[in-house]
């Protein structure tokens, strides 16, 4: 089982494979790659690990007890991965569609237990990303179990992803509070950047990717105000008034962009 060019790795998701199927038993469809390590930017000193297991019926009960148990003992392990692995748990279902906001899935992402929650608007980019690049654990290969993206999905969750900052940066003083964060806004910027990659390509790219690409084509203004952000990223400083006005003026141009916009098939 080598599904990445990093040992270390291999070893974990191998390890992890073996544990969450002896709790799944025949209920696992399949378990893959995503994130970084699918897309080909991944930094070992700071990206995470980002797996997907496939079930064919929902995990309750004993079954979620024990897988939250399972990653809460890994998290608590000396590996050095032990805090760095982000897991969704979807059935089969849910990666030919988007699913309901009714239908709660097992997931667990950095610094937090396993917890239980709708997909995330976004949903739509990592179907894509198993579908296009997915590593495979084990199970098929996943362009069987995921259909063909259809662009203008992408361009709808785009659209409510920026609508959902605007509303937020208007009128949820904790989401300002955050987003003046140097990290925060970091994550802003280059979901942004991907975000856009998404609505004039139809594909997805990594954050390094979708900056660089970005940059190439946005307005001098926000390639500069990019530029200015991610030379400080390391910094723990808080962002500007200036810089605040930025950012949120970018999501508002994103949101602007998705309502135009035909993303190419």
């Amino acid at each position: 089982m080598r599904p990445t060019p990093y040992p270390d790795i291999d070893a974990v998701l191998a390890d992890l494979h073996t544990r969450i199927s002896e709790i799944l038993d025949d209920h696992m469809v399949g378990m893959y790659v995503v994130g970084s390590l699918a897309l080909g930017d991944f930094d070992p000193q700071h990206s995470d690990i980002d797996i997907i297991v496939v079930t064919d019926t929902p995990i309750e009960g004993d079954g979620l007890d024990r897988i939250r148990a399972l990653h809460n003992d890994f998290a608590a392990s000396d590996s050095a991965w032990a805090k760095r692995v982000e897991a969704v748990y979807p059935e089969a279902k849910a990666l030919i569609g988007n699913p309901s906001r009714d239908e709660h899935y097992p997931q667990i992402e950095r610094d937090t237990s396993l917890f239980t929650a709708p997909f995330e608007d976004g949903w739509v980019f990592q179907r894509y990303t198993l579908r296009e690049h997915g590593l495979v654990v084990a199970g098929p290969e996943p362009h069987t179990l995921v259909g063909p993206i259809d662009p203008h999905d992408m361009r709808a969750a785009v659209a409510v992803i920026a609508a959902k900052w605007l509303e937020q940066a208007r009128n949820d003083l904790s989401w300002l509070e955050w987003v003046r964060l140097r990290h925060a806004q970091v994550f802003v910027l280059q979901t942004l950047c991907r975000m856009l990659y998404s609505l004039e390509t139809g594909g997805v790219a990594s954050k390094p990717k979708a900056v660089q690409w970005a940059q190439g084509r946005l307005d001098e203004k926000w390639a500069r105000l990019i530029e200015e952000v991610l030379a400080r990223r390391e910094s723990n400083e808080e962002i500007s008034s200036d810089e605040l006005r930025d950012t949120i003026a970018l999501i508002q141009h994103v949101f602007q962009m998705s309502q135009t916009s035909t993303p190419n098939s």
